[in-house]
């Protein structure tokens, strides 16, 4: 077999500029998104382009048991997933009580169930062939309750907490998890969850192609986590030493409903 790097959620933002990452380095690619039409284009160019193997699955990752289709669809192409990138995602944003409880519910499948699944199926075969580089997608809300961001921010700290403490049990098993945690990026996912016009999307916002570099370099190296930039970095770190009472009231305000302004 083949090693291929299998990213989720190609089509766009991060997820797209990771997939280009990958391509540069001349790894091959399973690309796994929605959209069939945009999936077959994208791995056309990236072909094209770097001279690697692209597949792709078009699949809805929200959906009970797609996890494990697409992992039979790898079995089935016969390809070693060696890089697992578990990049899709999307956010319901907004306070709790207005929230589209169909959407949350759906967030919490893609961002908790189906990044554990997907670990639960590829990370098997890694640990047998004695490597792997697992890069799951966090998010500065990852470390810290998120007014008017509640059910995203608690997915994401999910998806840390459950990738460092996998990661602490795959030592030295030639395998490692690393978490991704960026903060506002320049892609399509502020429009989509209504935050375009929030204060947080309107600061420091950071370009996908920096924040994929960011994420490939520190799971190559086998970090545990990184946080993309210098100023999520001190945000991250104000936000463990601000009492509640100071810190909620200025996330409410970086997070404030585009609605309500």
């Amino acid at each position: 077999m083949t090693g291929y790097a299998l990213i989720t959620g190609t089509t766009s933002g991060i997820g797209k500029a990771l997939a280009e990452k990958f391509a540069q380095e001349k790894i091959n690619l399973v690309l796994v998104s929605r959209d069939a039409q945009k999936l077959g284009q994208q791995a056309e160019s990236l072909s094209d382009k770097h001279g690697i193997k692209v597949s792709v699955i078009a699949a809805d990752l929200e959906k009970p048991d797609t996890a494990l289709m697409v992992y039979e669809k790898t079995r089935q192409l016969g390809v070693e997933v060696r890089y697992l990138v578990n990049n899709a995602g999307f956010n319901e944003c907004g306070p709790f009580l207005k929230t589209d409880l169909t959407k949350e519910i759906d967030m919490l499948r893609l961002h908790i169930i189906c990044t554990t699944e997907m670990m639960k199926l590829f990370i098997p075969d890694m640990v047998k062939n004695k490597y792997g580089r697992v890069l799951n997608l966090g998010s500065t809300g990852s470390f810290m309750a998120c007014p008017n961001d509640s059910v995203y921010a608690a997915s994401k700290a999910f998806v840390l907490s459950v990738s460092k403490g996998i990661n602490a049990e795959l030592k030295g098993t030639g395998v490692t998890v690393t978490t991704l945690c960026p903060g506002a990026t320049a892609t399509e996912f502020a429009r989509k969850a209504g935050m375009e016009r929030t204060l947080l999307f309107r600061l420091f916002v950071m370009n996908p192609e920096t924040v994929a570099d960011i994420g490939y370099n520190a799971a190559m190296r086998g970090k545990t986590y990184v946080i993309a930039g210098a100023y999520n970095k001190l945000l991250v770190f104000f936000s463990k030493i601000t009492p509640p009472f100071i810190l909620n009231p200025m996330t409410k305000i970086m997070l404030r409903w585009w609605r309500e302004i």
